[in-house]
């Protein structure tokens, strides 16, 4: 997936209809936490087992779909907006989270010692 291409298309978007006036980091962090909030409503009432990719129909896996894509299409414009490479900012958490959460070193784990 090429990140910057649809940094670049989401940044056309935006200027064609004269949304970065509105598109300033603060408003979109506010926007990407509704999105948020949306997706955390198809699932919210779910039991854990009917929340399962077997398990769910095709409404929820539509409505789930829909959100996803408006959560990532605000994470990408703030990206832009913060000019943030948002691949690099993946591999470097990443590796911090691989020093951070070692194999084998769960909470449950870590009261076996």
């Amino acid at each position: 997936m090429d990140i910057y291409k649809y940094q670049l298309f989401l940044r056309e978007f935006a200027k064609e209809r004269d949304w970065d006036q509105f598109h300033t980091p603060k408003n979109l962090v506010m926007a990407l936490a509704g999105e948020a909030g949306e997706l955390l409503d198809v699932f919210q009432w779910l039991k854990p087992d009917e929340s399962l990719n077997e398990n769910i129909g095709p409404e929820t896996r539509q409505a789930a779909k829909e959100e996803i894509a408006d959560v990532f299409i605000y994470l990408v414009r703030l990206a832009d907006k913060l000019d943030i490479d948002l691949e690099h900012a993946f591999i470097e958490k990443m590796k911090k989270n691989g020093k951070k959460y070692e194999i084998g070193k769960s909470s449950l784990n870590q009261f076996n010692k």
